[in-house]
């Protein structure tokens, strides 16, 4: 995790322009660089660093004596970077996974090179000798990207919108910032004067697709066809090889516990995999809540299940409220679910950077997207409807959970890892016939469990535990959290104030107090940038008008049984 962030043909003095830089220094705590491109005195790279790989020669832009030519800025992890070493007999300079995409590059251009990366990444190349630029960002967008882009040809680039929000060009008062497209790369001309115009824009990766440098991995071979103890045991061997390439770092490695599935599968198998690897220290796990949250219980029944060094965080509604602004303006989005489920997690991320030497976090993002996890699974009304929407809740993660899971940690200076959104292990699973991945006998994630089923991973009870939203399961199921948030709301925001809602925010137009209360702090720091979020997350197929999943008729039935 680190932050990137890169000008072409800026019209304004450089020094100035690099103070917008700043605004994501918190991604990158251990050093930092600027730096002019030869040649082109407009043009300059910005670099945040967490050394989390290659202390030593890790800075950027990277560049080798053996491509003078090419600059390389990029913020993520490539798992794969020593195979494809070994396999194309690659000469490296550094220990620097990122390294891999300049030989790559040079072998077989952009389009070979993005779909041979295993791993998450957002990137900047920019090749002088055939005066190219390149953006590419991941298949989930688990590394952020933004762009902004003139008619003129003015480019600037950053891992966060907030480091381009303030930057000035002389065509236009109000720089146009957009998130850059997960799966995507663009293809740019760079001109003489430094300026930009884009070629072309791709989209490389399919989340169904197996991807290409799958021929080049060495995972254990899966066997054919979908009898359900052939479909199980290649979920195993493709699960623990997400979690083991995930350990690639010079630094600590935690894992945040909700006591969810996801989060207890991550954390049972991380555990394992780090005793296999012979690391010297005792795994520490996070888990975050309030008094009687059921969060907390849970995690605790699988911390002592595993053997992890247990830490739980706890906290108040006053602490959670006083934390809105900041979550708010780090996660750079009003969506309710987003924000509500974001303050535990900032608040965790903040204990573990001021407690802990943990820097590398693992964590179950993803999984309910993938899985068919949310509760209202249940009300698909098929399995091919049911296929579609687990896709469609894929492509916008970099929208929602994606996003929240970046910012809050990044916030911190930590970096987080997701091995549910591992490409081998979600093309296959999204590979499997749509009725085997539906819920079943009234329960979610059916087939995720039964994989697990026999191998005293994590305990029984957790195993089969119903879906619960982390943003409810923090809080007493008593008092939720959105309840909490929507009382506090109700003193902050009138009548009249929501009568005037359409008029004041036309696009996106909050329906709910809660809404309203998070649009305002969002209009403060990011006045006029709504269009970032397309649209409020909601639960489908049934009539909802609150996000949480305890508001679900499902949730209340189960929670009455």
């Amino acid at each position: 995790m680190c932050g990137i962030w890169a000008l072409f043909g800026s019209d304004d003095c450089l020094s100035v322009q690099c103070l917008s830089a700043m605004k994501i220094a918190h991604r990158g705590p251990d050093a930092f660089r600027f730096e002019n491109v030869n040649g082109y005195t407009n043009c300059c790279f910005g670099f945040h660093r967490l050394a989390v790989v290659d202390p030593l020669f890790g800075m950027q832009p990277i560049r080798v004596k053996k491509y003078p030519y090419l600059w390389l800025c990029y913020n993520g992890e490539i798992y794969n970077y020593k195979k494809m070493q070994r396999h194309f007999e690659f000469e490296y300079q550094t220990n620097v996974d990122g390294e891999i995409i300049l030989h790559l590059y040079d072998k077989g251009g952009i389009e070979q090179t993005i779909c041979m990366l295993d791993g998450v990444f957002a990137f900047v190349l920019l090749d002088t000798a055939n005066k190219k630029v390149f953006l590419g960002r991941d298949t989930y967008g688990v590394r952020p990207l933004f762009k902004a882009m003139t008619e003129d040809g003015f480019l600037a680039v950053c891992s966060e919108a907030k480091g381009l929000v303030t930057l000035k060009h002389s065509t236009t008062p109000f720089l146009k910032v957009e998130p850059f497209l997960p799966g995507h790369y663009e293809v740019l001309d760079l001109k003489p004067n430094g300026k930009v115009a884009s070629v072309e824009m791709v989209k490389y990766h399919h989340c169904r697709d197996e991807p290409l440098h799958a021929l080049y991995d060495n995972v254990d071979k899966l066997f054919p066809g979908f009898e359900i103890e052939t479909v199980k045991n290649n979920l195993r061997i493709l699960f623990n090889n997400a979690v083991k390439k995930r350990l690639m770092t010079d630094r600590r490695i935690g894992c945040l516990l909700s006591g969810g599935l996801d989060s207890s599968l991550v954390a049972a198998t991380l555990l394992k995999q780090l005793k296999e690897a012979q690391v010297q220290y005792t795994l520490q796990t996070f888990a975050i809540g309030m008094e009687d949250s059921p969060d907390l219980l849970a995690a605790r029944k699988v911390a002592n299940h595993i053997g992890s060094e247990h830490y739980e965080v706890l906290f108040n509604s006053e602490e959670g409220i006083q934390a809105l602004d900041e979550v708010i303006f780090s996660l750079e989005t009003y969506d309710i679910t987003t924000v509500r489920a974001s303050v535990g997690m900032y608040l965790i991320s903040k204990y573990i950077r001021k407690n802990t030497d943990n820097v590398v976090i693992f964590s179950g993002e993803g999984s309910d997207e993938l899985t068919q996890g949310y509760i209202y699974f249940h009300k698909a009304p098929s399995p091919e409807e049911a296929e579609e929407e687990s896709e469609r809740l894929l492509r916008e993660l970099y929208l929602f959970d994606v996003l929240r899971a970046d910012r809050t940690t990044a916030a911190h200076g930590l970096e987080l890892r997701v091995p549910f959104l591992d490409h081998r292990f979600s093309s296959y699973y999204l590979s499997l016939p749509p009725e085997m991945r539906t819920p079943k006998n009234g329960i979610e994630k059916h087939l995720l469990r039964e994989t697990f089923e026999e191998s005293s991973l994590i305990p029984k009870e957790i195993l089969w535990r119903p879906k619960e939203a982390f943003s409810d399961g923090i809080t007493s199921v008593k008092n939720s959290w959105f309840k909490i948030l929507q009382e506090y709301v109700e003193h902050q925001v009138d009548d009249a104030m929501m009568a005037n809602a359409a008029q004041k925010f036309p696009f996106n137009t909050p329906k709910t107090k809660e809404g309203y209360y998070y649009r305002q702090i969002f209009e403060r720091h990011y006045p006029g940038r709504a269009d970032w979020l397309s649209h409020y997350w909601m639960p489908k197929w049934i009539n909802a008008t609150d996000p949480s999943a305890r508001t679900l008729t499902h949730y209340k039935s189960a929670a009455k049984a």
